[in-house]
């Protein structure tokens, strides 16, 4: 079977849209037919035309074509990029920017990769729809792990916002740190100022106004020591909690997936896949009716 070079889960997405993508090419391709066949039965009850009336039955022909093609090919547009909303939507709230090649496209290798792995996963799901409906089905898997991985789910999402407040806290008191070594150092530049405007004072004011700079530089330093450690420490937690954050991120990404494995595992995905594959061999027999 020809591989896409993603993963299974990924895979399996592509095989769906793959599914759907072909029934809408067969409605489309079935009206075209019918165009045709209308054409035939309206226009087409006489042995001779002449060449007016045969471009006139052409031309409304053509005109009639156009429009379902056109119409078709617009809604394909249109279903592809709702397609691409789905995951780009997904990826932002997970703060991810994808990224598209469009060159890629008309790649014509890879093309006819995708033709191969059309055709191979087609015939892979006729095999599987000849299978004997009378084999025995497993029993259902007990749902408690769907809850239990629930439960462990929201109690991630729960430590996950846990996480994001404090981080916004300890971002707070940084900044707040930052506010306060400013203000003490715009004070410093103050008192020297001072210090140099009164230089020509006696020399009493210059020494007593000499101690109080001292005095208050001292007081600055080990003001600013204790600020600088303070922030020190704050940027560290910081660290550590953005490492917890992303650390719960992965858990939580893990329990997801899990949780989504096992509920194609449960009853009701399998009774889906069922009614999907009935309707798929209803499809095939109204084609093989229409085709007779």
């Amino acid at each position: 079977q020809a591989e896409l070079g993603v993963n299974e889960h990924h895979q399996n997405e592509v095989v769906s849209y793959m599914r759907f993508a072909r029934f809408k090419r067969g409605i489309c391709l079935k009206t075209v037919d019918s165009c045709f066949q209308d054409l035939k039965d309206s226009r087409l009850v006489e042995e001779t035309f002449t060449v007016d009336e045969v471009i006139d039955m052409l031309d409304g022909l053509q005109s009639v074509v156009h429009s379902e093609v056109e119409s078709e090919l617009i809604n394909t547009t249109y279903t592809n990029v709702l397609l691409l909303r789905q995951l780009f939507s997904q990826a932002e709230k997970w703060y991810l920017k994808l990224q598209t090649d469009i060159s890629d496209l008309e790649n014509r290798e890879l093309l006819d990769q995708v033709a191969e792995f059309e055709k191979s996963e087609y015939t892979s799901s006729n095999k599987k729809s000849t299978a004997d409906p009378t084999k025995p089905k497993l029993a259902p898997l007990n749902e408690g792990g769907s809850e239990l991985l629930n439960k462990t789910v929201a109690h991630l999402q729960e430590e996950n916002e846990k996480l994001k407040t404090r981080l916004r806290t300890i971002e707070t008191q940084a900044t707040a740190a930052l506010d306060e070594k400013s203000k003490l150092e715009k004070s410093l530049r103050d008192l020297q100022m001072i210090q140099g405007d009164q230089k020509n004072n006696a020399n009493q004011d210059i020494t007593e106004l000499e101690n109080k700079v001292a005095a208050l530089k001292s007081q600055f330093e080990k003001t600013l020591n204790d600020t600088t450690a303070n922030q020190k420490f704050l940027e560290e937690d910081l660290v550590t909690t953005k490492h917890d954050l992303l650390k719960v991120q992965d858990q939580l990404s893990t329990a997801e997936k899990e949780l989504e494995k096992k509920f194609q595992q449960t009853a009701a995905y399998r009774n889906m896949k069922e009614i999907l594959t009935k309707k798929n061999e209803q499809i095939k027999d109204l084609r093989r009716r229409l085709s007779k």
